[in-house]
């Protein structure tokens, strides 16, 4: 082919939307939502390009979190989203705290995958899967044969895996099930092993009873977890976890503080149920007790606390290493959900997303450019459209759900602009 044959390049011919190396934020701002299943804070982050990117403050976590490093990100690339991760990730911390340093790494998430035109997945590796599979949570009933048939509710909707809550809670009021100090069973501060609560054997026998009554309801074919245990020593959890061993639970949750690695390999090596814990933990490096201790069967970190989509990955990929499946908590709005499914679709050893937002029929309405509803069949389909995959918020469903005790809707935050601190963690 001769120099006049080549093809000849035109600026119609090109994707002109970004120039990803001179792409910069200009701003951040918040809308303060409820009800999305819970309260969160959105994040939308601003550029000099006219992109846009999204990301979730984790469910009960304040903005502030968030706002108070609007100063330390402005003028930055998102596209270096190393850099500005290693810049920011000092400011976040175990639970909420670290909803600040998550919300704005999803966010940044987005605007790299707009600005190079490809989805979030493919910033992290890649693909192993096309779809995604959810769990439902399902609020929890005192008796257990309508426990069954709200689980068969969330069955019908073609879920293929299910979580309840079981617990002290079912036994308050049911005389000698419980040892308990004066005040312990409402005392919700007190970490468990000094709570001085004890399950009885009749306590015991009732918790077995109940989920065995739950099973002959929803039956045995279909995965089902188990949460909120209350805040119980190992003891009693260890006899919990052995009376239900004969009903084949996907996993027990976060019967004990995740600090407490040896207590939690204790449990692990007492019961043939599979242990979970890992919604409250910050950063791949703070999972590694527990990982390398063989401490629990099933990681489960919220992306919205342990560091966002990349952080997060890291830590799959560390589990896998150490034969540990990874599911993902969350309670969010589509935003968060959609940077767990990308997170999810590029993590080998995944197993399954919570979803919390079940009985909230607004919920799919919250961004528009997806399949709605975006949960079908149990599964929600991995977008190829770049970034987390969804065209835009409904600013107009966002306006009817905002949280009366700050109803922010994406104001100014200019008061943030001035933030200042000598950051540096070494002299």
């Amino acid at each position: 082919m001769s120099a006049t044959d080549a093809p000849v390049l035109s600026e119609e011919n090109i994707n002109t939307a970004s120039r990803p190396s001179q792409l910069r934020i200009t701003d951040l701002k918040i809308a303060n939502l409820v009800g999305v299943p819970f309260r969160s804070s959105i994040i939308r982050l601003e550029t000099n390009q006219g992109l846009v990117g999204y990301g979730e403050v984790r469910d009960g976590a304040s903005a502030t979190y968030a706002l108070m490093l609007k100063s330390r990100i402005i003028g930055e690339n998102p596209c270096n989203l190393d850099k500005i991760f290693r810049r920011i990730k000092q400011f976040g911390f175990h639970a909420r705290q670290g909803g600040g340093v998550c919300g704005i790494e999803m966010a940044l998430m987005d605007l790299a995958g707009k600005a190079y035109g490809v989805p979030a997945y493919a910033l992290v590796g890649g693909q192993f899967r096309d779809r995604i599979r959810c769990y439902a949570d399902t609020p929890s009933e005192s008796n257990p044969q309508q426990m069954g048939e709200r689980l068969l509710g969330r069955r019908s909707l073609g879920y293929t895996m299910l979580k309840m809550d079981i617990g002290i809670n079912l036994l308050k009021d049911r005389p000698g099930t419980l040892i308990a100090p004066d005040g312990a069973l409402n005392d919700y501060d007190t970490m468990h092993p000094f709570t001085g609560i004890q399950v009885t054997q009749k306590g015991v026998e009732e918790l077995a009873a109940y989920v065995e009554q739950v099973r002959s309801v929803v039956g045995y074919d279909i995965a089902l977890a188990a949460d909120h245990f209350g805040h119980i020593a190992l003891d009693s959890c260890i006899r919990i976890g052995r009376a239900l061993e004969p009903y084949t639970l996907a996993w027990i949750e976060d019967l004990i503080p995740w600090q407490f690695t040896d207590q939690w390999r204790q449990l692990t090596e007492a019961v043939a149920v599979p242990t979970c814990t890992g919604e409250d933990i910050y950063l791949a490096e703070n999972f590694k007790p527990l990982l390398d201790a063989g401490a629990i069967r099933v990681v489960h970190p919220d992306p919205a606390t342990s560091g966002g989509i990349t952080e997060t990955k890291r830590l799959g990929d560390y589990a896998e290493e150490k034969g540990i499946a990874m599911a993902l908590h969350l309670a969010a709005s589509p935003i968060a959900t959609m940077a767990s499914v990308h997170l999810a679709a590029a993590t080998h050893n995944f197993l399954a997303l919570e979803h919390h937002a079940a009985d909230v029929p607004f919920w799919n309405d919250l961004v528009t450019g997806l399949p709605n509803p975006i949960i079908a069949d149990g599964y929600i389909q991995v977008p190829e459209a770049p970034g987390l995959g969804f065209e835009n918020i409904n600013l107009e469903l966002f306006a009817e759900h905002l949280d009366p005790r700050a109803p922010i809707l994406f104001s100014d935050t200019g008061t943030w602009d001035g933030e200042y601190g000598n950051d540096r963690l070494w002299s």
